[in-house]
């Protein structure tokens, strides 16, 4: 039985149903009294430390015979062998994992994971969402949920605090909403991360974007233009970003900065990553991206990547653009080039009062590129236009469209060679042979 089968049978199993409902209430009563039972024998104390000092694979199997001899030392005959193996799997799930959610954390092919209250729960798959109907039996059982995935963070969520974001040991990003703020009940949201895409390779091979595009890109890294991937949330900017920070060489020092850690630099020798904190339960230690961009620049980094731009270190991070850190990328929620620009321009304006006419200038002396990342309806993501940002003869921002894309028939067109095609071939950065083959490939 596959991970999201077995998920699927946990929901069916955990809620009455008119035809089945004797069977279901003595399904969940068998789990309780196995999941109360088995901590009693063990003790809580040896099934936490059992948890903490293991992976979960090595936990599963230390903690499962004692699981299926309690169960076996119950008698049970409303439960077949079938009900017996799923109660098991249920409870190893509930003290080693997530409960219901685990097995869909398992499936490689779930991208995104949402409980709205104990009365729907939904997951996503190649972009598109599925319903798994009430996962939870009730509201205390997710506040149980959330609580065990913050415990370990030192990190709380309360009706004082009721909104929190975290991140799990394997990367995964984690958003939690309590009542009062959430009307209907506790809200979590789990957002994961593939490590299969990892290069521009991988997005051709996806069909993301074609051969010359990805050069392109591959070009624009290496020749150290600066780049803000922008698009709409779920869109694949971090996905992009990742795959661009690949193409940097690898004799060069990179500063990764993020609110939550998402970026890998599996191949990469020379990465310094750094995270942002939110402040304790005592209300101290907070550690925000501004101060992270702050101090990278005291790192002596050849290329600074921030992870999202989303507040004042805006200001700083065109600054580091401006001051020798050429190469640096970054990310930020936009639909389109202009959006884009004036986006930045509001959140540099959190950071430093200055007149807008001034942060677009700092905005177009600072960046060089904006590459547009989006999601279609049917879930496919793709990399769509790239423009050139540059300063405008009177002042502002000028931007020009490089790559095109039309959404209609999901084709990208050329409209324009960009300028550091040319300049890499002067400076002896880029071959000729390079560059005719490219050439060569582009529509």
């Amino acid at each position: 039985m596959s991970v999201l089968q077995r998920a699927q049978v946990v929901r069916a199993a955990g809620r009455p149903r008119k035809r089945d409902g004797a069977r279901s209430t003595a399904h969940r009563a068998a789990l309780r009294s196995v999941k109360r039972e088995t901590l009693e024998r063990i003790g809580f104390d040896e099934v936490a430390r059992i948890v903490a000092d293991t992976d979960a694979d090595q936990a599963r199997g230390e903690l499962r015979p004692a699981i299926e001899a309690v169960l076996n030392a119950q008698v049970r005959e409303d439960l077949d062998d079938g009900e017996r193996e799923l109660i098991v799997n249920e409870a190893l799930d509930d003290v080693v994992g997530l409960g219901p959610l685990q097995a869909l954390l398992e499936d490689e092919s779930v991208s995104e994971i949402m409980v709205n209250g104990c009365g729907s729960a939904f997951f996503e798959r190649k972009g598109t969402l599925h319903p798994l109907g009430a996962l939870f039996e009730d509201d205390e059982q997710i506040r149980i949920l959330i609580d065990r995935i913050l415990s370990p963070l030192g990190r709380r969520v309360d009706e004082r605090s009721p909104i929190v974001n975290a991140r799990l040991r394997s990367g995964y990003r984690v958003n939690a909403v309590v009542p009062p703020v959430a009307i209907d009940g506790p809200v979590l949201t789990i957002r994961k991360f593939s490590d299969r895409i990892s290069s521009l390779a991988e997005l051709v091979r996806l069909g993301s974007l074609p051969d010359w595009y990805a050069r392109l890109l591959s070009c624009a890294v290496a020749l150290r233009q600066d780049l803000a991937v922008a698009g709409g949330t779920g869109s694949g900017k971090t996905t992009l970003l990742n795959a661009l920070s690949c193409e940097i060489p690898t004799g060069e020092r990179i500063v990764t900065i993020e609110d939550s850690a998402e970026l890998k630099f599996s191949r990469h020798p020379h990465v310094v990553r750094l995270e942002a904190r939110a402040a304790s339960i005592e209300g101290e230690g907070a550690v925000s991206i501004r101060d992270l961009v702050t101090n990278a620049l005291r790192m002596r980094p050849d290329r600074i990547v921030v992870g999202e731009v989303r507040g004042a270190e805006c200001i700083d991070m065109l600054q580091a653009m401006n001051t020798g850190h050429d190469g640096s990328l970054t990310t930020l929620h936009a639909g389109t080039e202009d959006e884009a620009i004036v986006r930045l321009v509001l959140l540099a304006r959190y950071g430093i009062n200055l007149p807008s006419e001034l942060i677009e200038e700092q905005v177009a002396m600072a960046l060089d590129g904006i590459v547009m990342s989006e999601r279609h309806p049917d879930g496919r993501r793709f990399v769509s236009s790239y423009s050139g940002v540059s300063r405008a003869e009177h002042g502002g921002v000028k931007l020009e469209r490089y790559v095109s894309f039309d959404r209609a028939t999901g084709t990208w067109e050329l409209v324009r060679e960009p300028p550091f095609i040319e300049e890499g071939l002067r400076s002896g950065a880029l071959t000729s042979e390079e560059v005719q083959a490219w050439r060569t490939m582009c529509p």
